[in-house]
């Protein structure tokens, strides 16, 4: 069977005019990303650690907060499915996502439950680089009460109503449980594509339109090394067959990323650019917001993996969380 080429950057650049009328809900565990920066002064007495003074404080949003806020730089409307706790954390979540023009409606504040949290602690010297020090997590061990998790299901199978895609964000916090992956199951049948980025639960998520690995996931979740000439399609097809998906998209650092279908040769993405990453950070989130954004405006599976693969190549030049706007990709498929 003839190998396929990835399309043309043009072709992607086509799909850009269709974001605005375009709508993706995002179901997953959204976490509030908090920053705290300060100058290190001195040993403690107390213990053998550094004194940080304060100097300032900043939220961003995380986890599927995170592959929301890059569909709204894309200029799609989002409409946000999740939990957050009924805490300062959660007001100020919400607030986040709120102000970056997404729908927060479909985030339910839980009560007595505190908003998964991770909190940066970055200090240095005076007229030093902040560097990260400590990372403080913090989420609740209790899974979903029951009346939520149905309230949950019913905001999942809204999505085919009006959703061009539905993006699953699961970091492995318990919104990704069985009852809603039933429900994007009902989704999906309905002929609205279902993709999915789980951390720690790829297995889970079968008969939907995309999963998206990383190397190190599809080693894990296929059983397979990828070591040899033959090892990375060995593990991919071994995936396929396991989560009866429509498209893997693994995702493969410096070697851009690969797409597998069932019946279908592999089509190999070189990544795109010559800078090497500045940072990762946020990139899977990146990429899987970028292919359902592709799908919902109207593309195929291989012109959604070209737009998130230059997506992605855009936001890893970019420092810490960052999105990228529909006015960088445009400018980015234009070409020199």
């Amino acid at each position: 069977m003839p190998a396929l080429r990835p399309p043309a950057l043009n072709d992607v650049a086509a799909l850009l005019p269709a974001f605005a009328a375009s709508e993706v809900v995002v179901v997953g565990d959204f976490v509030a990303d908090e920053y705290v920066y300060g100058e290190t002064e001195r040993i403690s007495r107390e213990a053998p650690v550094l004194i940080v003074r304060y100097e300032s404080s900043e939220l961003k949003a995380g986890g599927a907060g995170n592959a929301a806020q890059n569909l709204a730089a894309l200029g799609v409307k989002v409409r946000a499915v999740g939990v957050v706790g009924d805490d300062a954390l959660g007001t100020a979540l919400l607030d986040e996502l709120e102000g970056g023009g997404i729908d927060v409606t479909g985030l339910l504040r839980v009560k007595g439950r505190a908003t998964e949290a991770k909190t940066r602690i970055l200090a240095g010297g005076r007229s030093s680089r902040r560097q990260q020090m400590l990372r403080l997590d913090r989420a609740a061990s209790e899974p979903l009460p029951a009346a939520v998790v149905r309230k949950l299901v019913a905001l999942v199978g809204r999505a085919r109503r009006g959703a061009g895609a539905v993006l699953a964000s699961d970091y492995g916090s318990g919104v990704a449980g069985p009852e809603v992956i039933e429900a994007l199951g009902r989704v999906h049948r309905a002929r609205v594509p279902v993709c999915v980025d789980s951390r720690y639960a790829l297995l889970e998520f079968r008969g939907l339109t995309m999963v998206k690995p990383n190397e190190v996931e599809l080693e894990a979740a296929s059983g397979l090394s990828l070591a040899g000439p033959r090892g990375l399609e060995r593990a991919a097809r071994a995936l396929l067959r396991k989560v009866a998906c429509e498209v893997l998209l693994v995702t493969r650092g410096r070697n851009g990323m690969s797409v597998f279908r069932p019946g279908l040769p592999p089509v190999h993405l070189a990544a795109h650019g010559s800078q090497d990453a500045v940072d990762v950070t946020g990139a899977g989130d990146t990429v899987a917001a970028a292919f359902a954004a592709g799908l919902a405006a109207g593309g195929d599976a291989l012109t959604a993996a070209q737009l998130a693969n230059v997506a992605g190549a855009l936001q890893v030049q970019k420092p810490g969380t960052a999105t990228v706007s529909r006015a960088e990709l445009a400018a980015e498929l234009q070409g020199p």
